[in-house]
């Protein structure tokens, strides 16, 4: 019998054994870390910053896209209506019968997808901060679109739209000038004062006579009232947020004081 080669018995004394393609440099980066630590950290904080920004930019890419979601969409769709509706319920001379229906239509599908948008935002996770300016934009607009045509054609006061466009957008303000201290919910009474409003102008854009043109004019009254009732009680809650917010302020600064 005679020996076993030196290379197959005790190689590894004198040759390193390596594995795959690639670790004897991964061995050997591993090695340059332990000698340097510092340098492995710099490289992994670059490698995490550029983590970072990668992920910044994929996020801002996904609020880019959300804007357009199906809230959004119904929106955009009732800002579309306004000038529609205006040139419909003022065609012909603003008295003809067709043509206020079909401006009755077009306010009707505004009033819709006004009830839609919102519920689809909140139950869909689709808010967005375009969808929270432009909602109340457009409603706003297509019901003070409805409330100055139907004053200028003569057929609703023009205290009525004063008193309903001056407590929208005044409540509006009050909102944007407390927001600091908190937001201010939307009550059922503004709810019911909003589908009050929507059944009115509806009615009023509509060409009725006899009964319904009587019954038209009660649900505008009780549309007004709601109106200004509703407005007192948001201008009450303005009133108590503000104070509380105040109030919590000061404590705060008498906490960091002492």
């Amino acid at each position: 019998m005679t020996g076993v080669p030196a290379s197959a018995a005790g190689g590894s004394s004198s040759t390193p054994r390596t594995g795959p393609r690639g670790a004897t440099g991964a061995s050997s980066q591993e090695a340059a870390d332990r000698r340097a630590p510092g340098a492995s950290a710099e490289r992994g904080a670059t490698e995490g910053g550029a983590a970072g920004r990668s992920g910044k930019i994929a996020a801002a890419a996904v609020n880019q896209a959300s804007v357009w979601n199906v809230a959004n969409l119904l929106t955009m769709l009732r800002l579309l209506l306004v000038p529609a509706f205006v040139a419909l319920l003022l065609g012909n001379g603003g008295y003809d019968p067709a043509w206020r229906s079909f401006a009755w239509a077009a306010f009707a599908i505004a009033m819709i997808t006004d009830l839609f948008d919102g519920h689809l935002a909140r139950t869909y996770n689709l808010v967005t901060d375009f969808g929270k300016i432009a909602d109340p934009i457009a409603d706003k607009a297509i019901m003070g679109a409805a409330l100055i045509c139907l004053s200028a054609l003569g057929d609703l006061p023009w205290w009525v739209t004063a008193v309903i466009l001056g407590r929208e957008l005044g409540i509006t303000l009050l909102r944007f000038l407390v927001i600091r201290y908190g937001v201010i919910p939307a009550s059922r009474g503004g709810k019911l004062k909003t589908l009050t409003q929507g059944v009115a102008v509806g009615m009023y854009v509509l060409a009725l006579t006899g009964p319904l043109a009587t019954l038209r004019f009660w649900v505008m009254a009780a549309a007004v009232v709601l109106t200004v009732v509703t407005g007192l009680d948001y201008v009450k809650q303005a009133i108590v947020l503000r104070r509380q917010g105040m109030a919590e302020r000061r404590a705060a600064l008498r906490e960091t004081e002492g």
